[in-house]
């Protein structure tokens, strides 16, 4: 199962896009809840009804964890930050996208790594930024911001599913 959380103020365009195009793939994901409630209030007062509450997940089944933007206290969501270092530390996938990579920048994830975010928060990713659209390294994959969501989630995809997978819901998408 793929996990991917939602706080308020998260970026919607980057969590629906992804949501919607993994779906498309028939990859395996769930939207979870960090806030404690079901409703979660995105950065443009949409809000998006989260299939579980972080509290009722245990997670043992987690292949990639998936952090949209938007929701710059993430990094205050400690249950969470444990999870992500736990995922790391086994080597598992985590895509984070826009304000989100800082997030595993201060939890010292991108060490080693290359990564991108959106402007402004290339300080939390230190030696690791390398700037560009999307980066993959080793077990992350970074973007830099809401326009990119789709490539986001194509890189996801093919990370998941495969090449072929992703190139044929690309053409569905008519992307």
């Amino acid at each position: 199962m793929n996990y991917i959380f939602l706080d308020n103020g998260f970026e919607e365009i980057e969590a629906i896009t992804t949501i919607d195009l993994l779906r498309r793939a028939n990859i395996a994901l769930t939207t979870v809840s960090v806030t404690g409630v079901e409703m979660v209030l995105g950065a443009h007062n949409i809000s998006v009804k989260a299939d579980k509450l972080f509290q009722d997940v245990d997670f043992m089944d987690a292949e990639m964890l998936i952090l949209p933007g938007g929701a710059t206290n993430l990094i205050e969501r400690k249950p969470l930050c444990e999870l992500l270092l736990k995922h790391n530390e086994q080597d598992q996938p985590i895509a984070a996208i826009c304000a989100a990579p800082a997030v595993l920048g201060q939890l010292g994830i991108l060490q080693g790594k290359q990564a991108t975010c959106y402007p402004g928060f290339e300080h939390h990713l230190g030696e690791s930024h390398v700037g560009g659209l999307v980066v993959e390294s080793k077990n992350v994959i970074t973007a830099k911001g809401p326009g990119l969501s789709s490539d986001f989630a194509f890189c996801i995809i093919e990370r998941l599913a495969g090449s072929e997978m992703a190139d044929q819901v690309y053409d569905a998408a008519q992307y």
